[in-house]
């Protein structure tokens, strides 16, 4: 009985703990609601100027709900300057839900949240949704980063998501979890990590096994290569040479050749994971959403090198 309270409290002070430290850092985790669906984000940060993350496929798994400390600590290079909105793919979504509909939706999540414009950020599966925010909606996006992401089909991208909508369906999260990590990263980081690969299986659990697969099928059917040259706002284009999941330096650089005028940094010796792995990454993206136009320019000189 005793155990048993002092479990509690503990319990009660770690909850105290966390709303206390995400009061502090201004961390907000909210939900709303829009025309019978509820969509999940997060904002942090103490700048004025809205910036948009659109995460990959992981928002599948699980939304942002719950999130908002780890993003923070992820993106504490972004906190100081600028009005973080991290938002998921809303909760109920239907058979046939694209890409392109993503993006529509997330239009109206800004006009909800009264941002105007906002610097845009999507990384893999996010990325494809952001080409389809700049396509569309143009006015909407002040700078547009697009991370280990691809703009058309190709062979690694199918078999890589057919497997893993196997795995889903299957119900082995634990497996395409695994696969996920090791096609993701290098092998010096995963030797670091497969100590916990244990734990990690024993982690892996879906939000929903219907949700993920909605959005993996809408991966392999995405295609914004032909309207990328429509895309006028100042882009920013950075993948790795070695990315096993969307493909490598070729599909990265057909996107910036696509784009009138946008930059390109090629990890060569990154794969999928290279945002996570590479030292320099929130350095980069940092003095791209934060460049005046001359060095902007220079930014541009350096990543197309």
């Amino acid at each position: 009985m005793i155990k048993e309270l002092f479990s509690r409290i503990l319990c009660c002070e770690l909850r105290e703990a966390n709303f206390m430290l995400r009061k502090l850092l201004k961390i907000e985790e909210k939900t709303i609601e829009l025309d019978g669906c509820t969509t999940d984000y997060v904002v942090f940060g103490r700048g004025k100027t809205p910036l948009i993350m659109i995460p990959g496929l992981g928002d599948g798994l699980k939304t942002v709900k719950g999130t908002g400390l780890l993003l923070r600590f992820i993106y504490r290079f972004l906190a100081g300057d600028f009005r973080v909105y991290v938002i998921s793919r809303k909760n109920e979504l239907e058979p046939g839900y694209t890409t392109r509909k993503m993006a529509a939706d997330l239009a109206r999540v800004m006009d909800y949240l009264a941002i105007e414009t906002a610097h845009v950020m999507g990384v893999s599966q996010g990325g494809m949704i952001a080409q389809w925010l700049a396509v569309d909606f143009p006015g909407k996006i002040a700078k547009l980063a697009l991370v280990i992401t691809v703009s058309r089909q190709n062979e690694t991208l199918q078999t890589v998501i057919a497997e893993w909508i196997r795995l889903a369906e299957e119900e082995c999260y634990d497996e395409m979890t695994i696969d996920t990590l090791e096609k993701s990263q290098t092998e010096n980081y995963l030797k670091r990590v497969r100590p916990f690969y244990w734990l990690i299986k024993r982690l892996s659990r879906l939000k929903s096994k219907e949700r993920f697969i909605i959005q993996a099928e809408s991966c392999r059917n995405h295609d914004a290569y032909s309207e990328l040259a429509r895309i006028k706002a100042p882009t920013f284009v950075i993948g790795g040479g070695a990315d096993r999941i969307v493909g490598g330096a070729e599909v990265q650089q057909e996107i910036a050749d696509a784009i009138i005028g946008s930059s390109l940094y090629i990890y060569p010796d990154l794969g999928h994971g290279a945002y996570a792995e590479a030292r320099d990454f929130g350095e980069r993206i940092y003095k791209f959403f934060s460049s005046q136009a001359e060095e902007y320019v220079q930014l541009k000189a350096v990543s197309t090198s």
